[in-house]
């Protein structure tokens, strides 16, 4: 018994000491969207607040595919001591559930929360070309073109956006998915796809740019980050779709370790000029504690699949 109680003794003295000393090397922040995501750009600047604060490099390594599956798994089945850790969103963390019949890693038992850090909605854009100037002319010249229009996809959020548009708004689109918004960005722009829904962020920086026109946002009322720009709920009654992201350890972590990044996570995304950095890449900072995350995590596992029943979205 009492050799029981010193190895219990030695494991937490040695499970406290690990936090005290973490990080003591690099730290990988897995990305599962490609650079230039809005997922990466949050990533980066999270990633740079915890740099700052915690005297260690915390370094981004995107691995793009299978709807943020590939990097999830990635993540947990690595190491759980801290020194890799998922920069997730809705997608990999509850949509997936409803997307795929079957999935390599649990988003619930495979993970440990550390934090959420904020939301952000889509716009739907065209070139600025397109025969539409505003969302209404939009919904009737695609109705007068069944199946003539292509759509891409490059992440949960804007899968479902698109099917609820379809289905909400009785449209005949061609679907493409695509590894990540960017190059859904590029493909509206070549000319090869006709629309696509892009993070608040990407939008806005491409609606400055002048080569894409946005229509309307996914989010229930207009956005004061786009306050020209009507939500497609004033068209589509009860048309909604809010995304974010938070930062997961694999499961096991220990308890202090993940209590040290939230902790610093949270006070790094407090900043004001922090805040506004957010605010440019389309991004309310929103944070959760770890438990609060984790209840979150699975009532959005339920909210996702209803957004798949009503968009009509079959698991693949």
């Amino acid at each position: 018994m009492m050799h029981r109680i010193f190895l219990l003794a030695a494991l937490l003295a040695a499970s406290s000491a690990q936090a005290q000393g973490y990080p003591a090397k690099a730290v990988k922040l897995v990305v599962p969207f490609p650079a230039g995501s809005a997922t990466d750009q949050v990533a980066r600047l999270t990633g740079q607040q915890l740099q700052d604060a915690l005297k260690q490099p915390f370094v981004v390594e995107n691995k793009p595919g299978a709807q943020g599956a590939i990097a999830a798994e990635f993540v947990a089945r690595s190491a759980p001591d801290g020194y890799t850790l998922l920069v997730t969103t809705n997608t990999p963390q509850a949509a997936n559930v409803s997307l795929f019949k079957k999935l390599a890693y649990d988003p619930v038992k495979d993970f440990a929360p550390v934090a959420r850090i904020g939301t952000t909605s889509f716009m739907l854009m065209v070139k600025p070309e397109f025969p539409a100037k505003n969302l209404k002319e939009f919904l009737g010249h695609v109705r007068t073109q069944p199946g003539k229009l292509s759509a891409g996809y490059g992440s949960a959020g804007s899968q479902v956006s698109l099917a609820l548009l379809k289905s909400m708004g009785k449209l005949d689109v061609v679907e493409v998915p695509y590894k990540g918004i960017p190059q859904t960005i590029t493909d509206v722009m070549g000319g090869t796809l006709h629309f696509t829904f892009v993070d608040l962020g990407n939008a806005l920086a491409q609606q400055k740019g002048g080569k894409l026109k946005g229509l309307a946002v996914t989010s229930a009322k207009r956005t004061p980050l786009a306050s020209d720009l009507p939500a497609i709920d004033e068209e589509l009654k009860g048309y909604e779709l809010i995304a974010w992201f938070a930062l997961m350890a694999p499961a096991g972590t220990p308890k202090d370790v993940i209590q040290a990044l939230h902790d610093t996570t949270v006070k790094g995304i407090a900043k004001a000029e922090v805040r506004e950095k957010f605010a440019a890449i389309g991004t309310d900072v929103a944070p959760l504690a770890p438990d609060e995350l984790g209840r979150f995590i699975q009532s959005e596992i339920a909210a996702w699949a209803k957004l798949a029943r009503l968009a009509g979205i079959q698991p693949e």
